[in-house]
C-alpha cells in the first residue's frame, strides 16, 4: 500500500461529497446559531447571547476553511443560500420567541448531526489517504464536541 498523499486532481468522491455536505450543514448551523443569538430571551439572555455569538463567529471561520479545502482539492465550493439550504440536513427552527433552552436543544441536535457526518468523512479521508482533510475534520470534531458539552451542560437540571 502506498503512503503517498492524495493528489488534488485525484480527490476521492466520498471526500469531496462529504466536504460539500459539511459545508452546507455548517452554514445552516451558523445561520441557526445566529438566529438564536438574535432572538433568545429570558433569564439566561446575556450568557446565551454571548455564547451563541462566539459559536456563530467560529463557524463562519470554519466554513471558509472547509470551502478552501475543496478549492485545494481542485473542486469548486458550492455557495448561495438556496443551494446550501437544499444540501443541508439541518432543520430550521421557527422564528418564535422561544425559551433559551429550546434554542439550545435545537442547536444540540444540529451539532450532533454534523458530528455524525464528520465522523463518516474522517473515515473516508483516511481511506483516501487525504491526511490534510482528515486533520481538518478531526479539528472540527473537537470543536463540535466541546460545543456539545457546553450546550448539554446548560440543559442539565432545567
Amino acid at each position: 500500500m502506498s503512503t503517498e498523499a492524495i493528489s488534488p486532481t485525484k480527490a476521492a468522491a466520498p471526500v469531496v461529497d462529504g466536504l460539500k455536505t459539511v459545508l452546507a450543514d455548517s452554514y445552516a448551523l451558523m445561520a441557526q446559531t445566529h438566529l438564536a443569538h438574535w432572538n433568545v430571551q429570558g433569564p439566561n439572555f446575556f450568557q446565551l447571547h454571548a455564547a451563541f455569538q462566539s459559536q456563530y463567529e467560529e463557524l463562519f471561520i470554519a466554513i471558509d476553511e472547509i470551502a478552501e479545502r475543496l478549492r485545494a482539492l481542485d473542486v469548486l465550493a458550492p455557495g448561495g443560500l438556496s443551494l446550501l439550504a437544499k444540501a443541508s440536513r439541518i432543520e430550521e427552527m421557527p422564528v418564535d420567541a422561544l425559551p433559551g433552552k429550546d434554542f439550545v436543544a435545537h442547536l444540540v441536535d444540529a451539532h450532533e448531526l454534523i458530528v455524525q457526518h464528520l465522523a463518516e468523512l474522517r473515515e473516508a479521508s483516511e481511506e483516501a489517504r487525504d491526511l490534510e482533510t482528515q486533520d481538518m475534520i478531526i479539528t472540527r470534531l473537537q470543536v463540535h464536541g466541546k460545543t456539545l458539552w457546553m450546550l448539554k451542560s446548560f440543559l442539565k437540571n432545567l
